[in-house]
């Protein structure tokens, strides 16, 4: 990435390490006063982001905010980006609540926030509960109701409808034990830049690993402007699909020693991000100010979460730069905007885009073939990223034939689930080298999920309970095969999501029809079911939702389970997670 034109030395910068600070801790006297009253409280265990939100309030990250804000706040944010009283903020931070919850904490009830073992964190001293039009929220703060935007589909699909505010008192932080010595808050960031005698700080914002044109481009801007360089990355909520925060802080620590000594420092960002594009930039310009910076590094699409299913960006690729414009003298942070740095093979160098030589040969690795690469087992160019960040990675992401794999069957009673699982497993047992557990839908049943019955609300419960499970055995290197019925698309979509995150996941659709399914029944369900005697059978009285994800459909009407498990495994073997066929019975 190039910057536009290297900038005058800006005259608009706020005082070295920001303004005043809105920390809302409070005294140890009354954080014991506080904790003997929440007996009598109503309890509200925060959410990830929430309680991400709850952190920087309390540090002063957020300032000016003293809480979680209000409905005249909320409706001026969202209307024209500031808050009533005219200080610009770009996104709302709500508390939301269920509606149960809602109608018990009216004005004057104080609510106790606690951590999700129940640890009180704060005190929230009710003001106003009010429901909100989240549909226009969404169109007002992302520009879009499009749920393929992250942030439109958290705040449609899962925040709760009303919101809470009032006087929030801090009692103690959210825990974390990982990364401690990087957790700096913003008072402790500014002592520090205060103790090495770093007056003008450049802030990078990432959510991703950092690779050589990262490197190359953060250390022109901090060149540019004559600035210190922060490395600031978020560690809270980010987009989901992204690298865990653990891989990706170790990634940074390994490319510290690259940048020349003493010009750059890594702190780390607990902030949920909401991926708002231009009024995200505008926030993160606010944050790092807190934090007690002068500038921040604005690239294309800033915090944009890129492109509809129809290939439409949600964001133009230089929106956040030209809104942050607009703002840069009233923040006091000065942005240095960039575009994209490409690597020229033959001057073995980084330049920007738009200085490459004409004819000039550049090399680039999208995020897809990196992944690509790392699933594979196959190499990682120098050119691309530093040896230390490659290893990192490959720490995380295992090739795919040493990865813990899902296999999830779904399909009518007497498709032919439990029998082609317990194929399937056979074969994977005789290979060896990954332990392997067959959650059949009848067992787990039975040891798992026994008090359940076969309501919609009690089967998603049932396959987001073997989901769970499938998930934390594939995340620790191990096979899961799961053969329940799971007739609903959407608690499908859960479990492959929660799956996929340390692993991979394959769902398999037996497509059996019907009349051959009831020719199999043994137990004669299907004709009590025709008969009115068993209520809610899927196919019967009960839908069926076809998948249309399905990686491998299979009709076992007229083939043997052998012929089925085997066309699963060549599949399996296709995407790299088993060895060759030969290795396999």
């Amino acid at each position: 990435m190039k910057s536009s034109g290297k900038p005058a030395r800006p005259t608009h910068l706020v005082p070295p390490h920001g303004g005043e600070l809105a920390e809302l801790l409070a005294t140890p006297e009354k954080c014991a006063e506080l904790q003997a009253g929440s007996r009598d409280w109503q309890s509200w265990d925060l959410t990830p982001r929430q309680l991400c939100d709850l952190e920087l309030l309390l540090i002063g990250g957020f300032s000016p905010l003293r809480s979680f804000m209000g409905r005249a706040d909320y409706e001026s944010v969202c209307a024209r980006m500031r808050l009533a009283d005219g200080t610009l903020w770009p996104i709302p931070v709500m508390l939301d609540v269920p509606e149960e919850l809602a109608h018990k904490v009216g004005a004057g009830a104080t609510l106790a926030l606690r951590d999700p073992e129940g640890v009180m964190l704060a005190a929230l001293h009710v003001e106003e509960v009010w429901q909100p039009d989240r549909t226009a929220e969404a169109q007002a703060v992302f520009g879009t109701t499009n749920r393929e935007h992250p942030g439109v589909a958290y705040l449609l699909d899962k925040t709760h409808p009303f919101y809470v505010s009032g006087k929030l008192e801090g009692v103690q932080l959210p825990a974390h034990y990982d990364f401690r010595s990087q957790r700096l808050t913003p008072a402790e960031l500014r002592a520090e830049f205060a103790r090495l005698g770093w007056r003008r700080v450049v802030a990078f914002q990432t959510r991703n690993p950092m690779h050589r044109a990262h490197q190359e481009l953060t250390l022109r801007a901090a060149k540019e402007v004559e600035a210190n360089l922060l490395i600031h990355p978020v560690v809270g909520m980010t987009k989901p699909g992204d690298v865990d925060h653990y891989t990706r802080v170790r990634c940074y620590q390994a490319l510290l020693p690259h940048y020349p000594q003493s010009t750059v420092k890594l702190a780390l960002l607990p902030l949920a991000m909401r991926m708002g594009g231009p009024r995200e930039a505008v926030w993160h310009a606010i944050i790092r100010k807190n934090y007690g910076c002068t500038h921040l590094i604005v690239g294309r699409d800033h915090a944009g979460p890129g492109q509809d299913s129809a290939g439409k960006p949600f964001y133009g690729p230089y929106a956040a730069q030209e809104l942050l414009r607009e703002h840069e003298k009233e923040l006091g942070v000065a942005m240095v905007p960039f575009k994209m740095m490409v690597y020229v093979e033959d001057q073995d160098a980084y330049l920007p885009d738009d200085e490459v030589p004409k004819g000039a040969r550049v090399l680039s690795i999208s995020g897809t073939d990196l992944r690509r690469r790392l699933a594979e087992g196959r190499d990682i160019p120098e050119w691309f990223t530093f040896s230390e960040v490659a290893r990192e990675l490959r720490r995380t992401h295992r090739p795919r034939h040493q990865q813990g794999f899902t296999v999830f069957f779904t399909g009518l009673s007497g498709s032919g689930k439990s029998t082609v699982a317990r194929v399937l497993q056979v074969k994977f047992l005789e290979v060896g080298g990954r332990p392997v557990t067959l959650l059949d839908g009848d067992i787990v049943r039975k040891h798992l999920s026994s008090e359940l019955g076969f309501s919609k609300e009690h089967r998603d419960i049932n396959i987001r309970r073997i989901g769970f499970v499938a998930a934390e055995i594939t995340k620790n290197g191990g096979i899961a095969i799961c053969a329940p019925i799971a007739p609903y698309q959407s608690v499908r979509r859960e479990v492959r999501a929660m799956t996929e995150q340390g692993g991979g996941f394959v769902l398999v659709h037996l497509a059996t029809p019907l009349e051959v399914c009831e020719q199999r029944d043994r137990k004669g369900l299907y004709a009590k079911a025709r008969a009115g005697i068993v209520k809610q059978f899927t196919g019967i009285s009960d839908p069926y939702e076809v998948p249309s994800d399905a990686e491998v459909v299979i009709d076992t009407t007229n083939i043997t389970p052998e012929e089925a498990a085997q066309t699963i495994v060549l599949h399996l073997e296709r995407d790299g997670y088993v060895g060759a066929s030969e290795d396999l019975p």
